[in-house]
């Protein structure tokens, strides 16, 4: 399985940015997707995730009402939403797939979201 995220760039506080992620592989609606993000300095953390039909959804708290993660399976893509961007959601972001199991065991190269001031 091969993740490629799109969408990071630069963004003003307040912002909006679409992240997506697209997958490899005829198996993708039976894969769990989510997406972290890992900031200079700090661990990698969770931030959503989706069960494989895209009616279940889970969300940090920090992100709660703000990202929205969804997919489209006919597509092999996955997207998170990310509305009211502020600076501390500056990071690299990775989409991850759990193909087996509750384990995200496949990752993405990650994108860099920038918020500035």
């Amino acid at each position: 399985v091969q993740l490629v995220e799109s969408g990071g760039g630069l963004v003003q506080a307040g912002g909006s940015l679409r992240l997506s992620c697209a997958a490899s592989g005829r198996t993708f609606s039976r894969y769990r997707m989510g997406w972290f993000r890992q900031a200079p300095g700090k661990e990698r953390e969770f931030v959503a995730g989706i069960d494989w039909s895209g009616r279940s959804t889970s969300y940090a708290d920090s992100v709660k009402g703000r990202f929205t993660i969804s997919r489209d399976n006919a597509k092999n893509t996955a997207f998170l939403e990310m509305n009211s961007l502020k600076l501390e959601d500056t990071a690299v972001y990775y989409c991850a797939a759990a193909t087996y199991g509750v384990d995200f065991d496949y990752w993405g190269q990650g994108t860099q979201v920038t918020v500035s001031s």
